[in-house]
């Protein structure tokens, strides 16, 4: 998957791309064609079947413009997969299954495996951090709030804030949860209900039912949930988690846009390359990772209030465009999300601190305006520094950092 208009697109690799959907959706419905022939509501033939391989290189362009039709690809998908296979298994793929079950439960298996690979950025980011909390915990700079000198800080301390961030981050996702959705029609399990009652004459076709789920999704991997075809919080939970990731990082990347400042001078960007080059001006080098993760923190958001918006707009028991509105919106956000912490994860390990420059900025400024305010209403001279508590807030951010890692 290639994207000329935004930088980086090709670190999300093949999450989620339409390939990537693609075979998720068949994945489904040869979860549910396998749950079928285990309850004895489809042929044992059909066991054999194998749909992945019923797919070309093809079948992507195909089906998207296919998909104008009914609004939606799993239509052009199911008469795809049932015209291929074999005439005694054709009937029985996606029998008891309607479209939105198999797009919104292929949405969440790659939404599962952004998260996961958010989770192995975000350690590695922690590890990161860690080590620059500890190494720079003495480094003194000047703090700065509202673009003024404040007061005495170190550069640990500023570490060990941005690891405050990838912490509640990781933690965000740790509690992500990403379930399977499968109803039927109207969200009631009614077609498999019937198929059960009918053909095995269980005393409780509806539990029949509810095990074909669970089958399904444990075979895919993913939690069992209760149909949530208008309960649209598996979506929008994800999406928050996702914004927390670039929120945390455009804040990192913030600082750093800061003080990359040739004024200031006290971080750089990793170089390499012509990372940082610019078409007209030789002499520039553009903190360019920090530019593009800002980016993708300016435009995550509004993803997100897409998803919620939706979310909130899902009437009856399938929405009339809210939910075809989440898609590409939810594909977009989570491959913006997986380029920005990739580019984060660069960042971090190859930033430059010119701990000359911090101590240089910080003995051109007075910035001890609120310690001798302290001391003259005490009445005794001031303490040979103005940290406050850095070290211990600094030890405390290290012992949750660790025990975040632990976590994984």
């Amino acid at each position: 998957m290639t994207n000329l208009l935004w930088p980086g697109d090709h670190r999300a690799r093949d999450h989620m791309t339409d390939r990537a959907l693609l075979e998720s959706m068949v994945a489904v419905e040869a979860a549910w064609l396998d749950a079928l022939v285990a309850e004895g509501l489809a042929p044992a033939e059909c066991a054999g079947m194998d749909l992945p391989t019923l797919l070309t290189s093809n079948d992507c362009e195909s089906l998207a413009a296919a998909a104008e039709d009914g609004g939606n690809p799993v239509i052009g998908l199911v008469a795809l997969l049932r015209q291929r296979a074999a005439p005694a298994v054709a009937p029985w793929i996606h029998r008891g299954l309607t479209s939105q079950d198999v797009l919104d439960t292929g949405l969440m298996l790659g939404v599962r495996d952004v998260v996961g690979e958010l989770r192995a950025q975000l350690a590695e980011q922690i590890s990161t951090l860690t080590e620059l909390a500890t190494r720079h915990r003495a480094t003194p700079m000047v703090a700065r709030t509202l673009t003024q000198h404040a007061a005495p800080t170190t550069f640990g301390a500023k570490a060990a804030g941005w690891l405050n961030g990838a912490v509640d981050t990781i933690e965000g996702l740790f509690a992500v949860v990403v379930p399977i959705q499968i109803g039927g029609a109207a969200g009631t399990l009614a077609a498999s209900t019937e198929l059960a009652a009918l053909l095995t004459g269980a005393d409780d076709p509806a539990e029949v039912s509810i095990g074909l789920v669970q089958s399904a999704a444990t075979a895919l991997g993913l939690a069992v949930r209760s149909p949530w075809h208008t309960t649209r919080t598996p979506v929008t939970a994800a999406a928050d988690a996702f914004v927390g990731c670039t929120d945390s990082w455009g804040r990192i990347a913030s600082d750093i846009v800061t003080l990359a400042r040739p004024e200031i001078g006290e971080l750089s960007e990793p170089g390499g390359g012509n990372r940082g080059g610019s078409s007209s001006m030789p002499h520039k080098r553009n903190p360019v990772l920090s530019i593009l993760i800002r980016r993708a923190a300016v435009c995550a958001p509004q993803l997100a209030a897409t998803l919620h918006t939706a979310a909130a707009l899902a009437n009856d028991e399938r929405p009339d465009g809210a939910w075809h509105a989440e898609w590409d919106a939810l594909r977009t956000l989570a491959r913006r999300t997986v380029v920005a912490g990739s580019q984060c994860a660069e960042l971090l390990v190859g930033l430059v601190v010119h701990a000359d420059r911090m101590s240089e900025n910080l003995a051109a400024a007075d910035v001890l305006g609120e310690q001798k305010a302290i001391a003259d209403l005490a009445g005794k001279p001031a303490s040979p520094n103005y940290l406050g508590a850095v070290d211990r807030l600094i030890d405390e951010s290290l012992d949750r950092a660790s025990r975040a890692l632990g976590q994984r």
